[in-house]
């Protein structure tokens, strides 16, 4: 078996209470799931169906601010903003209109007609979104590509702990939907793939990533 993002050869470990297999690069430090435990979008959105996301909740706005607080101050001269993988809820793209951005939003089960391909954007925001991905190494490429020159993409996923055992404890892949799970340095690593650079980190669930 090989890595999804950086092609090395990876190793494997079953998490003994569920019998599920994971497969750890070293390289790139990318762990994922055994293939036969990805799930269709019918069954994604059962799962996000159960989700409470209201709108006027003051956690669930402190929550996103607590993102847009990490990003802004490393994000420089953009306008237009794309919010990838928003989910039912567009509280984001509003949080980001009353900052002065210009905000698009897309979902691929609740907003999926949205996306011009012809558009391109000087930022965009992935909030945990990407540990759902079945193919995260050809989605970074292709919001890479909907980028301006010099434009910026922030995500937010949690870091795993890098550490088999402790991996095996970690609240974050108990989710049946979470399949993929990322480290700072495996953005690192997609960045040097697609000529762009990671700016920062929070060493926790956030990445600011600039297009060269």
């Amino acid at each position: 078996m090989h890595c999804h993002i950086c092609r090395k050869e990876v190793e494997s470990f079953v998490d003994e209470k569920t019998q599920i297999t994971y497969y750890h690069c070293h390289g790139c430090e990318y762990i994922f799931k055994s293939p036969e435990n990805y799930q269709d979008f019918s069954t994604q959105e059962e799962r996000y169906n159960l989700h409470e996301n209201n709108e006027n909740d003051a956690g669930y706005q402190a929550y996103f601010q607590r993102f847009l607080d990490f990003i802004l101050p490393n994000i420089k001269e953009a306008k237009t903003v794309l919010d990838f993988g928003c989910g039912r809820s567009t509280l984001l793209a509003s949080m980001l209109e009353k900052e002065g951005f210009v905000c698009d939003v897309y979902d691929p089960i609740y907003h999926p007609n949205t996306l011009d391909d012809s558009k391109k954007y000087d930022l965009i925001v992935s909030t945990e979104v990407f540990e759902h991905l079945h193919q995260p190494r050809e989605v970074f490429e292709s919001l890479i590509e909907r980028l301006e020159e010099g434009g910026y993409l922030a995500l937010q996923t949690q870091f795993h702990p890098n550490d088999v055992e402790q991996f095996k404890k970690w609240y974050y892949h108990q989710d049946a939907t979470h399949i993929v799970f990322f480290r700072a340095k495996t953005f690192d690593v997609l960045c040097e793939q697609n000529d762009c650079e990671l700016i920062t980190d929070n060493n926790k669930n956030m990445v600011v990533i600039k297009k060269s």
